[in-house]
């Protein structure tokens, strides 16, 4: 008799592939630039400051701006060795065989990878804020790439 219940393992995407919240990353740099320009251009636009007072602004605008791209910074990229996790302000190189499972429950405001070590890693490139359906499909997508490259090493420690 045919198996008829309905496939929901998501197809393995391509190595390399990288996981980064496509929408969020738009609206942060979109909104880094607009910072950058709008406080630039108010300190050259205000009559009677100085040349100090105008570097200020630059300066400040530029603080501004940095601190949105270090926002959109986050992303998991796999490749055929494993995964790197970039989150804000560091990043992570992890073999496959250190991950053991990969979480995003409701309300998480990211997803989470369980390591063998017995931590927890957040993983940021895979936030379900603006695009929540993409980030749940990234998770599935990540979750079953971490279960095909640990039954492809099967001598790998496992939690």
């Amino acid at each position: 008799m045919p198996d008829t219940t309905p496939d929901t393992t998501p197809d393995l995407p391509a190595l390399p592939v990288t996981f980064r919240p496509g929408r969020t990353r738009a609206v942060l740099v979109v909104l880094a630039v607009a910072t950058f320009a709008a406080i630039t251009a108010v300190g050259m636009l205000l009559d009677g400051l100085g040349a100090g007072e105008r570097l200020s602004f630059v300066l400040t605008a530029l603080l501004l701006a940095g601190v949105l791209f270090l926002l959109a910074r986050p992303r998991v990229t796999a490749d055929e060795a494993g995964v790197t996790v970039v989150n804000l302000t560091n990043k992570r190189r992890l073999a496959w065989a250190e991950i053991l499972q990969v979480n995003l429950r409701d309300g998480d405001p990211w997803a989470f990878l369980d390591l063998s070590d017995g931590t927890s890693l957040p993983a940021l490139g895979i936030q379900p804020g603006i695009a929540r359906q993409r980030a749940i499909q990234d998770a599935r997508a990540l979750r079953a790439l971490v279960a095909a490259r640990s039954a492809a090493t099967p001598d790998a420690p496992r939690g």
